[in-house]
């Protein structure tokens, strides 16, 4: 089958440029006139102008009387001037008309009353605490510019003079249709199988548009076949939306008829930008004027095309600036790849360590669903760079609030599931604290401690020769860090394998012909370490096991790939092997170990993370998890007590 080309990896400002040459705006989004009050996060299409002044009358300011400030001149302090209520002064409160011959007033406080006269000794000047007839908008004048968005405050504004209604802009409608044979309709709640997904991108669209002030309107899932797919899209056209925006093949894949049935209905513009991810991006315009978009099928891919594209392009349809958010600069925890050429957007978990911001990149990958979640910032590596080195600082833009990174805790270091139930606890807290964590295994989180980029690091390293846990790497690698290491839990590891054992391993030995296909971990995660000790043990080389050179970062990542029938078995813990229902052989307790500087005990993440790990609830639901022991947690560790009984 003939597969699609794409026409031109271009950047994406000359993408943005390609479209709004050829877009008539004007023809394409339509004016209209509706009730200022609820005009909120519209755009303006004319000028504003006040019916009525504000305020349209004289008024009081204060609480207080009405005078004459004529009749006030001669007032000193011992030489006070009297006024009788009625003809020298009335009472007013705030708001309140200023009755007619008077053009001051004094507050309430600064007047002594003796029965009904009012004795002033201090002078007032003419409309002192009065708001004077169009203080603050006279009528006839420009209240709100043209293409401004409408603000909260600017409707009080409008209702305020008497703009009851206003010309804005049509609200941007976007009809969104998902496509692929492989995809299932999440109304229908489907269980997925082998080759299928929950189709997502469609309402992730649709929710990104409520947040965009845009109307979306999704339409069921379109197979991937050519004429259901032009005749979604003429549906599309037909309706009222202005943009049509198709969800999946727009690649140059064989089943890929985006760009062929765009070309059916108007002209192709664009098909690549050059990013990553988000380089499959489509973008059309239809005979009748209408913005076509063909979004990518991964969902990260689907983001960018949706943030960086459509986006800006629905902005500049309806004559406002794309909102910016807010930027901090971050330290790279770790060193990050990029491919010359492209922008690459990398999604990044933010918080504070010290006085400055770290970033932990997430996967990189286009459908890393994830990473959406876990992400609190965004930062876009040049076409230029070949990727950035650990510590340097990039502009991170900011996808939460920036007052979370504050109550981010950064932790770097060895994967153990019991950091999903700490997470958990630390967000029920009130302030909640945010848990970041990056999986790079035991010795890759002393290393970020070392070069101050987290709080906080997950280790398990086993020395064989002291049969201590932690210490012996902690003198050789932390060496003038003063850390105080705080014991998590006692947990069981063992070879993960398939349910009832069918391959019948009972121990190391199992791997010493090659025929189990065994899933490593990587390079410096302590059970990696744990593993090469027990193969030495064993008498077994490395290079005879089949499969020690392919590497997952998670206990959990192990145990999918082994229930699914992708590896035989894997080291790692019990509670990982219970929870996906695996079979589990013991091969050893180990000690996993919270370390920290030392010098950020007292900083209120950490204290929260202490009071956390000593409570019963923590203990309990570790304890639940399978495989735990929790005697030791919350304890300060010191050199030499390897486990409980000397296990």
């Amino acid at each position: 089958m003939r597969r699609n080309i794409y026409l031109r990896t271009i950047p994406i400002e000359e993408a943005l440029a390609r479209v709004v040459a050829k877009l008539d705006r004007k023809a394409l989004v339509g004016v209209e006139r509706i009730e200022a009050a609820r005009a909120a996060g519209r755009i303006t299409a004319e000028p504003v102008m006040a019916r009525y002044s504000s305020p349209t009358y004289h008024s009081a300011a204060m609480d207080g009387i009405a005078v004459r400030a004529a009749e006030t001149f001669a007032a000193r302090e011992g030489s006070p001037v009297r006024l009788a209520q009625g003809e020298g002064f009335v009472f007013v409160n705030t708001g309140h008309p200023m009755p007619a011959t008077y053009d001051a007033v004094i507050m309430i406080e600064n007047v002594v009353m003796d029965g009904e006269t009012a004795t002033i000794e201090a002078p007032v000047a003419p409309f002192a605490h009065v708001r004077r007839i169009g203080e603050d908008i006279v009528a006839t004048e420009m209240i709100l510019p043209r293409h401004r968005r409408i603000s909260p405050y600017d409707v009080g504004a409008l209702l305020s003079c008497g703009a009851y209604e206003v010309a804005v802009y049509e609200r941007i409608r976007i009809r969104v249709i998902p496509t692929g044979d492989e995809v299932m309709d999440f109304t229908a709640r489907p269980a997925p199988g082998p080759g299928q997904v929950v189709e997502s991108n469609s309402m992730l669209l649709c929710a990104l548009a409520d947040e965009w002030g845009f109307a979306c309107h999704r339409v069921p899932p379109v197979s991937d076949d050519p004429e259901a797919l032009a005749r979604a899209v003429a549906e599309g056209l037909a309706s009222d939306a202005h943009i049509v925006v198709t969800v999946a093949g727009s690649s140059a894949g064989s089943k890929d008829f985006a760009r062929a049935t765009m070309e059916r209905v108007g002209e192709v513009l664009v098909h690549g930008v050059a990013a990553m991810p988000g380089k499959p991006s489509l973008l059309g315009v239809a005979t009748d004027g209408k913005l076509l978009v063909g979004a990518p099928g991964y969902p990260v891919s689907a983001v960018v095309c949706f943030e960086r594209l459509l986006y800006p392009l629905a902005c500049w349809l309806t004559r406002c600036e794309p909102r910016r958010r807010q930027t901090v600069m971050a330290s790279l925890a770790r060193s990050v790849p990029s491919r010359i050429g492209m922008v690459d957007f990398v999604r990044l978990a933010v918080g504070q360590v010290g006085s400055r911001y770290v970033a932990l990149p997430l996967s990189r990958g286009a459908g890393s669903i994830s990473t959406m979640t876990k992400a609190q910032a965004v930062t876009q590596l040049p076409a230029e760079a070949e990727g950035m080195e650990a510590g340097a600082v990039v502009s991170a833009e900011l996808l939460v609030d920036a007052g979370e990174l504050e109550r981010t805790l950064v932790c770097v270091g060895s994967h153990d599931n019991t950091l999903d139930i700490l997470a958990d606890l630390l967000m029920r807290r009130l302030p909640s604290i945010r848990l970041a964590s990056s999986h790079v295994g035991s010795m890759g989180g002393l290393i970020a401690l070392r070069n101050d980029s987290a709080m906080i690091a997950g280790a398990h390293l086993f020395d064989p020769a002291s049969r201590d846990y932690n210490f012996p790497f902690l003198t050789k690698y932390l060496s003038g860090l003063d850390v105080t290491v705080i014991n998590l839990a006692i947990r069981q590891q063992g070879l993960i394998v398939a349910p009832g054992n069918p391959l019948g391993i009972t121990g190391m030995a199992a791997l010493a012909d090659g025929t189990v296909r065994y899933l490593n971990r990587q390079r410096g995660a302590g059970t990696r370490i744990l593993f090469d000790y027990h193969l030495e043990q064993a008498g077994i080389e490395p290079a005879r096991v089949s499969g020690y050179d392919r590497e997952e970062h998670t206990h959990m990542a192990v145990a999918i790939n082994i229930r699914t029938g992708a590896a035989d078995c894997g080291l790692g813990v019990y509670a990982a092997a219970k929870a996906l229902d695996l079979d589990f052989v013991p091969l050893a307790q180990e000690r996993y170990d919270l370390v920290i500087p030392t010098a950020y005990l007292d900083d209120v993440k950490i204290k929260a993370v202490l009071e956390v790990v000593g409570s019963e609830d923590f203990k309990t639901r570790v304890r639940d998890l399978g495989g735990y022991e929790t005697a030791w947690t919350g304890q300060v560790m010191q050199p030499g007590m390897g486990l409980p009984d000397g296990e």
